[in-house]
């Protein structure tokens, strides 16, 4: 099973980097926080061997021939072992914080996909750019602006999805889906999985083409103390209305409501204390680093080949060294 685990920052990649590779992983990802997701793996590039992705990048703020840029840049510089994870975020985040348009975000970002495509068949053959969608629009593409083809090949594309509609679009169109890290064994078999099915079969494609990539929010500890920060993260997520759907799965489904209404009136503290250890342990796989390789085994058995291990802080080398030696036995 390919390992793959999280990068905070710019100021420490590469060392992050050479020592996550030394406890076992096979490559790291970014998540689009408080510093931007590409630069990073910029850094991180220069470790060889290292497969590279963004989990995520937030697709609609950015314009498709900039990351059509940063994609095919990070291929070249980490030899053809980069992945462009991209994702929608949510309405309130696309608007307020971006300032950017968020309407019909499925086929946002099915155009989005199309877009990437062309841009990189453009530059991969040399044939003329004409891409004609609703969102975006991009025919001209001079000799001055095209860095040609690559020798790798254009990068995958991953999308990041949760619902239905997006999860079978993704299985439609990308090659490859990034599973939320606020999920379950039983969302993901129950849901994920039927919509990734329904949405190759309505593009006639085969699972062999694709990959489903489960990320898992790790814990470590014995302590209940330990697992503060995992709570406050399920507390976060589960506040979220576009979450629901995992709590519901679980009978919880009241739960996402009264934690939203207690964000809207800042009490983020209080938050933590309606997590409790059903949902800690069914959504996060917490506990020795033997029983989270046990949890993440259990969870994305018959799905796929790789995972990601969501960090809500980091935690130690020899934690992930026992956790990646747990999962690969």
């Amino acid at each position: 099973m390919k390992i793959m685990t999280a990068l905070f920052g710019p100021t420490d990649a590469i060392e992050r980097t050479h020592a996550l590779v030394e406890a076992g992983a096979t490559g790291v990802f970014t998540f689009e926080g408080p510093h931007d997701v590409f630069a990073p793996l910029t850094l991180a590039s220069t470790v060889g061997g290292v497969d590279l992705m963004t989990n995520v990048a937030i697709a609609f703020p950015r314009n498709p021939i900039h990351l059509a840029h940063q994609a095919i840049d990070h291929q070249l510089l980490s030899g053809g072992r980069f992945t462009l994870g991209l994702g929608t975020q949510i309405r309130t985040q696309i608007e307020k914080r971006f300032g950017a348009d968020f309407e019909r975000p499925v086929g946002r970002m099915r155009e989005l996909i199309g877009a990437l495509r062309a841009i990189f068949d453009a530059w991969q053959t040399g044939e003329r750019l004409d891409f004609r969608g609703e969102f975006y629009r991009h025919t001209l593409m001079t000799p001055t602006f095209s860095p040609g083809p690559s020798p790798y090949g254009p990068p995958p594309i991953y999308v990041g999805a949760l619902g239905p509609q997006l999860t079978r679009a993704t299985a439609e169109l990308a090659d490859g889906l990034l599973v939320m890290p606020f999920g379950s064994k039983r969302f993901l078999h129950e849901v994920t999985v039927p919509a990734v099915r329904a949405g190759l079969n309505a593009a006639g494609r085969s699972a062999d083409d694709f990959a489903v990539v489960p990320e898992i929010i790790v814990s470590v500890g014995e302590d209940d103390r330990d697992h503060d920060a995992t709570r406050r993260l399920l507390a976060f997520y589960g506040s979220t209305p576009a979450y629901r759907p995992v709590l519901e799965a679980h009978g919880w489904g009241d739960l996402q409501p009264e934690l939203n209404a207690m964000s809207k009136q800042g009490r983020w503290q209080e938050m933590s204390a309606l997590i409790d250890d059903d949902v800690l342990h069914t959504i996060a796989a917490c506990g020795s680093p033997a029983e989270i390789a046990a949890h993440i085994a259990d969870r994305v058995a018959g799905v796929g080949d790789r995972v990601c291990l969501y960090q809500p802080t980091p935690i130690s080398l020899d934690s992930l060294a026992q956790i990646v030696d747990g999962l690969r036995t």
